[in-house]
């Protein structure tokens, strides 16, 4: 189940990497961390306001269900995090980007396991780890699959109240469908495959190299060996 609200966290340094210079060379954008898409009521007040306080002209709704504040002055960019209240999200860097998550059983009568729950499990998990390109992860509460999850380098889909991990998937300019590399999990055992998946992919993947390329080049039955799928 989502984790309780809590009042802003604030920070005080933004480094670079954590926004992105836009095409006027003046302006950046920022993508704060949103967990599993979820918003409660103080981020959006705090959105708002800074929005108008700081004449932010762009809110976007990006594809990982994080919002995209566009058109902020170099000089109040750590002013803007440290009144957001919200941690960095990363769009450019090595690492984990986002956790994508459907409503799961908090919400859709077509859930059959806690998408949400886990997905912010796996981004507390994730959002520190280095690796060797950007990472997306997609969690969906059931087939339907709207969490995107055989289209991310990670997935996990709810089947039968047990959960299906994929590995490999990529939406990208050459499209990939992932590989299940596990099967009716519980969610303790599911994020342990997780991280044996990664671990391999840390060990063995070369520098930027995606999932979707690495499996590609490392074949899928070897990486399933070394995982321990079935």
């Amino acid at each position: 189940s989502p984790p309780p609200e809590r009042g802003p966290q604030p920070m005080n340094v933004v480094p670079p990497q954590h926004a992105i210079l836009q095409r006027d060379n003046r302006t950046y954008a920022i993508t704060p961390r949103i967990p599993a898409g979820l918003l409660h009521r103080h981020h959006l007040l705090a959105i708002a306001a800074v929005v108008e306080k700081y004449h932010i002209p762009i809110v976007k709704i990006t594809s990982g269900q994080r919002l995209a504040l566009v058109g902020i002055e170099e000089a109040d960019l750590a002013q803007v995090y440290e009144e957001l209240g919200m941690s960095p999200g990363t769009a450019t860097e090595l690492c984990l980007h986002y956790v994508q998550a459907c409503p799961g059983t908090e919400i859709c009568r077509f859930g059959v396991r806690d998408a949400l729950g886990l997905g912010i499990r796996l981004e507390g998990l994730l959002e520190s780890r280095q690796l060797p390109a950007k990472l997306k992860v997609g969690v969906s509460g059931c087939q339907f699959c709207c969490g995107e999850s055989l289209v991310r380098d990670i997935g996990l889909i709810g089947k039968k109240s047990r959960w299906t991990v994929v590995f490999g998937g990529h939406s990208g300019n050459r499209p990939r469908t992932a590989d299940t590399v596990g099967e009716d999990l519980d969610d303790d055992a599911a994020v342990a495959l997780v991280e044996k998946c990664l671990a391999c992919y840390v060990q063995q993947a070369r520098k930027r190299e995606r999932t979707s390329r690495f499996v590609e080049r490392f074949g899928v039955e070897a990486f399933r060996q070394i995982v321990g799928a079935p």
